[in-house]
């Protein structure tokens, strides 16, 4: 039988009680130490890690919405910690063709403009990104800056040199190889994905895509698109509607919900697909509640910038129809307009979904039931309703711009976190080897520093 000690042996003395507050001290610091992110500065020391409480996200989405713009701790991790290596174009061969074309005389700045333009920017924030190493040895992620979007429209590369300069500039990166291209990120801006690359299954199958599309398989039999390796972003807005302090001349601002002239509208071309089609009839069989004039490129039918968004602004509801594939710039658009998105593309795919209750703030109908349901069904949405869509779209809308992580909230911070989920500690290829003293090595047992280039790929 256990004979519990008198308690004066334990009496609790001014010596016990200062020992037991310091070791209680101690315990947190070691505690919050240990807790910290490692690898938290970069080549130039500073501290490049967020904590939690400034770059968390909100524990529901009403938390969201009283202003608390954070990001998740589920699935995430308390911290906001990478290292990415960003390729110089100087550093690999056909790497600077494919920014600018077999003649060197397409300017990034007009790669940035239009609805593509992430292709430009997201290069240009992460250079001056405090998570940007130069050192590949520290890197967790490689960035490969492209422009083969852009390239390919302003013919500075076919489709048949666009993919032997892939080929030829993967050949020169040892790091590629080491991992067969599961820590390289590589941003495909349009519909077509990394199909613009025409091997890019042979070739870069596993390495990480940003792309604001989810589907492609209309036209290519298969989508470039996976959803446990990929990001999803957004498409690349005009900046003048997403601006804090748009120039006067440009400013396009949102009007009283009893003010707006139509219940819904679609300014677009029709493609000739199927859903858009259907919505140009609809607007004709009832011209008072549906917008949906026949655009073009060229013409009297031409919307100029400023006259589009003051059309889009004039109606409750702004559909957005599949196109030449799922997604569409008109969803993200709607936002700075202020009128609810009603998503019309059955495939269609959504960034952030890890934070963002897409149901709070826009609609998806399907595309086999365009017709007056559909603008009855708008039509019934009391007022009310429709204003706390819309002020729930204000509050998350600036992740859906694109601007430097410091900002807090742009699409670049949700990128980050969500390229943070895809690091790895250890990176292996069919290619590549270990031996007993962690030296990486090739089939004839070449440590990796002593690769010659071109390198086989994986």
């Amino acid at each position: 039988m256990l004979h519990r000690p008198k308690s004066s042996s334990y009496a609790c003395t001014p010596t016990s009680f200062v020992g037991a507050v310091c070791l209680i001290v101690i315990t947190f610091i070691c505690s919050r130490w240990l807790d910290g992110p490692s690898g938290g500065c970069n080549h130039s020391g500073r501290d490049v890690s967020f904590k939690f409480d400034s770059y968390a996200a909100p524990r529901s989405f009403k938390e969201l919405l009283r202003g608390e713009m954070d990001w998740p701790q589920q699935g995430y991790g308390n911290y906001l910690s990478l290292r990415i290596y960003v390729y110089e174009s100087a550093e690999i061969v056909g790497l600077e063709e494919l920014q600018s074309g077999r003649q060197h005389n397409i300017h990034p700045d007009s790669c940035a403009k239009g609805q593509w333009g992430t292709q430009v920017k997201v290069h240009r924030l992460l250079l001056r990104s405090p998570f940007r190493t130069m050192e590949k040895e520290d890197a967790q992620l490689f960035f490969v800056p492209t422009y083969v979007k852009c390239v390919r429209m302003f013919g500075g590369l076919n489709d048949k040199e666009i993919n032997h300069t892939f080929v030829q500039m993967l050949q020169q990166m040892p790091h590629f190889r080491r991992s067969g291209g599961r820590d390289h990120v590589f941003l495909f801006p349009s519909g077509a994905g990394a199909h613009l690359f025409k091997d890019w299954e042979k070739y870069i199958n596993q390495s990480i895509f940003l792309t604001p599309e989810g589907d492609r398989t209309d036209k290519r039999g298969t989508s470039a698109f996976n959803t446990w390796k990929d990001v999803l972003i957004p498409g690349n807005l005009d900046d003048s509607i997403t601006s804090v302090v748009p120039a006067a001349e440009d400013t396009v601002r949102p009007i009283p919900l009893s003010s707006r002239k139509y219940i819904a509208n679609f300014l677009g071309r029709a493609q000739g697909k199927a859903g858009r089609l259907k919505l140009l009839k609809l607007a004709q069989m009832f011209p008072q509640k549906l917008e949906a004039p026949e655009l073009a490129f060229s013409g009297l039918k031409k919307l100029g910038r400023k006259e589009y968004f003051e059309h889009l602004r004039n109606a409750k509801f702004c559909l957005a129809p599949r196109g030449e594939s799922s997604w569409t710039l008109r969803f993200y658009e709607s936002f700075f307009v202020e009128c609810v998105p009603v998503i019309l593309s059955d495939e269609m795919e959504l960034p952030f979904q890890n934070v963002l209750d897409y149901r709070e703030f826009s609609i998806k109908w399907p595309s086999s039931r365009i017709s007056k349901e559909l603008l009855d069904y708008l039509e019934s949405i009391p007022d009310a309703e429709t204003e706390r869509m819309l002020a729930n779209g204000r509050k998350i809308r600036c992740l859906f711009v694109y601007g430097p992580e410091s900002e807090g909230c742009t699409a670049m911070i949700g990128i980050l976190w969500e390229l943070q989920r895809k690091v790895r500690l250890f990176h292996q290829s069919k290619e590549t080897f270990w031996l007993h003293n962690r030296t990486l090595v090739n089939r004839d047992l070449f440590p990796m520093e002593s690769w010659s280039l071109p390198v086989q790929l994986p």
